[in-house]
């Protein structure tokens, strides 16, 4: 999609009853039940008649044979690189392999490998229509320790999408073309998208270019509204056909495609001639629901299609870079996936055991927890977050401090105001008030019960970004994390135009050793 022509617990188990369900259904619908050495998505897919022609993940194999590499991620300190695979075939990333190999330095993801054999890997983005930052109009990679979940029982780590972050691949092999049939499936984190364009992943321009209505065929997820939406305010699954994201036949609004936000997101989207279909889930439990399915929309250019073969992650065709995502996994059909095909595929990633991982803090991130955060960075790690009234600093505590120092520096853990799956922190000796960021610094403040102040109070840990302890992401501000500069505490972005968003240490600044409280 671009933006030129307007503006811009469930456990890991077997096969649950329901997924049972689900393999029983595609019997009765008459395409090839899954083999029992079929455990991965593309195993289903090519059961069902409906092949993986690409197939990305940084998470797990998405064959049940798949013993190669998920991703490559390169450290800042000496600029090597390293492949990241699995603890075994066909099974769950060793994200051990990154945390040692990235241990106190920066790693980004330069490569997302294709599990098919056609060589369809992702990488970063060439400029095209719009230019990225990185050097010479390329997309930023992103940052390999920033969106960290648990599948299966076990560390993973997925990609995330800050706006200006992409991968393409412009010279694929065996992905549809022109109006050719094909499917696609990727699992999003549905609570951090944007109304920027546009995260996409799926078929889109091979020149990087708008090259007009129905170049493209790829999922959408985020909350723009200029070209098409549905109910709520979003986040909305959709279609980008390129020159229109469509929810529906209509161009702009169609009331069947509804908001999701399920932490763990599926998101469907496939075609064939003059028919399409969105489908989406939760990732964690549960079936899918069919949003569309129906003609090409109404508009001139959508029928016959004109893909054009390329793959893109978290950009749109002519690398539109305003968007925010996290992607764990996804894959691309040749032909269009029967919904039995594709009900078998979800079951297969509820089964997986998708969920959140808390960085590393353990039981003391726990909600009810007594805790004290202490900065890692080499100059300060004899201070922690504290309080005086309203204004909250960094300040030294030691075992000889007075006990109102110990006080001010002590809070407890409660679960998200705003998103229970992270945190809010709770003043210790002022009950009711909590860690709360406003314009990007961060106070303490009585909680007024607003859904603003609970996006504001809300954190997600994750493994620190220096390698230590955790780092906090504000949850309303995805790119920005609790950061000490000057002694002061913000959330900050890794760059930007204020001073407190300096790149100079911020792995440091924004990593805190979680401790029993001091009080």
């Amino acid at each position: 999609m671009t933006v030129r022509s307007r503006f811009w617990h469930f456990k890991k188990t077997l096969l649950s009853a329901g997924a049972a369900i689900g393999l029983t259904g595609a019997l009765l619908t008459g395409i090839a039940t899954p083999s029992q050495a079929a455990t991965g998505p593309c195993d289903i897919y090519a059961s069902g008649g409906t092949p993986c022609v690409a197939a990305h993940s940084t998470t797990r194999a998405l064959f049940a044979s798949y013993n190669g590499p998920l991703y490559q991620v390169r450290r800042s300190s000496d600029n090597t690189t390293r492949d990241i695979g699995l603890i075994s075939a066909g099974g769950v990333v060793n994200a051990a392999t990154q945390d040692s190999f990235c241990a106190n330095t920066t790693c980004l993801i330069t490569i997302i490998y294709d599990q098919t054999g056609r060589n369809n890997r992702l990488t970063q983005a060439p400029p095209g229509g719009f230019s990225g930052p990185a050097a010479g109009g390329f997309d930023n990679l992103a940052i390999a320790t920033a969106a960290p979940l648990s599948i299966g029982g076990n560390k993973a780590y997925g990609v995330f999408v800050a706006p200006g972050t992409g991968y393409r691949n412009n010279s694929t092999n065996g992905i549809a073309r022109g109006d050719a049939a094909e499917g696609m499936y990727a699992i999003f984190d549905g609570t951090h998208s944007n109304g920027g364009c546009c995260f996409d992943y799926g078929n889109a321009e091979t020149n990087s270019r708008d090259n007009g209505n129905g170049t493209m065929e790829a999922i959408y997820f985020g909350s723009i509204k200029v070209w098409g939406f549905g109910t709520g305010n979003g986040p909305w699954v959709m279609a980008d056909l390129e020159n229109g994201l469509f929810s529906g036949v209509n161009a702009g609004f169609n009331s069947n495609d509804p908001t999701v936000n399920f932490r763990f997101l599926t998101a469907i989207v496939k075609g064939e001639p003059n028919h399409w279909s969105i489908r989406a889930a939760n990732a964690q439990s549960g079936g899918l629901s069919t949003f569309y399915n129906g003609a090409r929309p109404n508009v001139a250019g959508y029928n016959p299609m004109k893909k054009e073969g390329a793959i893109i992650l978290g950009i749109g065709g002519d690398n539109s870079i305003g968007a925010a995502g996290t992607f764990y996994e996804g894959a691309m059909t040749s032909g269009y996936p029967s919904d039995a095909t594709e009900n078998a595929v979800q079951a297969n990633i509820a089964a997986a055991g998708y969920a959140t991982f808390n960085g590393g803090g353990g039981g003391l991130l726990t909600p009810g927890t007594a805790v004290s955060l202490r900065a890692t960075t080499a100059c300060c790690t004899t201070r922690y977050i504290s309080h005086s009234g309203a204004t909250v600093t960094t300040q030294v505590v030691t075992s000889t401090s007075s006990a109102t120092a110990k006080s001010n520096a002590s809070w407890t853990v409660r679960a998200g105001l705003a998103n229970n799956s992270c945190v809010s922190f709770e003043s210790r000796d002022t009950p009711g008030s909590f860690l709360r960021h406003q314009n990007f610094q961060v106070s303490m403040q009585a909680n007024n019960g607003t859904s603003l102040f609970a996006s504001d109070a809300t954190f997600c840990p994750q493994s620190g970004m220096n390698g230590q302890g955790n780092s906090f992401q504000s949850t309303n501000f995805p790119t920005r994390y609790i950061r000490h500069f000057s002694n002061n505490v913000y959330i900050a972005s890794n760059g930007g135009s204020n001073a407190f968003d300096s790149a100079n240490l911020w792995s440091d600044d924004v990593s805190w050793a979680v401790t029993g409280a001091w009080a």
